[in-house]
């Protein structure tokens, strides 16, 4: 059996050259994945979401609530400036100008003019696309 040498540090401290977990080449152990769940059947969506902010950053509950409403409020303002709002790995909201048309009423057969409108569009992100 082979004996561990033992080796003095600058500051009087000794050291067993075999016991450091480093030098026989380990990695450090990594932390686990985050495991996010669903918003429960009895709850709100914007409910759940300021409570997952509340929880993660350890924020009060009304610093979640202007956290959350400040970014659907700035989200909001650069979709009526139309501007493309894009989330890196979620995915981008774009705003769709539909020009007018004409259609027809189905219930008497009878042609009508369908005015021009703007729409919201989103496109899902690879991250986003990838986890569904």
């Amino acid at each position: 059996m082979a004996k561990a040498t033992v080796r003095k540090t600058s500051k009087n401290k000794t050291k067993s050259a075999g016991s450091s977990k480093a030098a026989k080449g380990a990695k450090p152990a990594k932390a686990p994945a985050k495991r996010y769940s669903a918003t429960p059947a009895d709850r709100s969506d914007r409910a759940h979401l300021m409570s997952v902010i509340q929880g993660t950053t350890g924020c009060s509950a009304k610093a979640a609530k202007e956290t959350f409403d400040g970014l659907i409020g700035t989200i909001t303002a650069s979709l009526k400036k139309n501007k493309k709002v894009q989330l890196t790995g979620f995915g981008s909201f774009t705003v769709a100008k539909r020009p007018a048309r004409k259609g027809r009423n189905p219930s008497t057969g009878e042609s009508i003019r369908i005015k021009a409108s703007k729409a919201v569009r989103f496109k899902n992100g690879q991250t986003l696309k990838r986890s569904v």
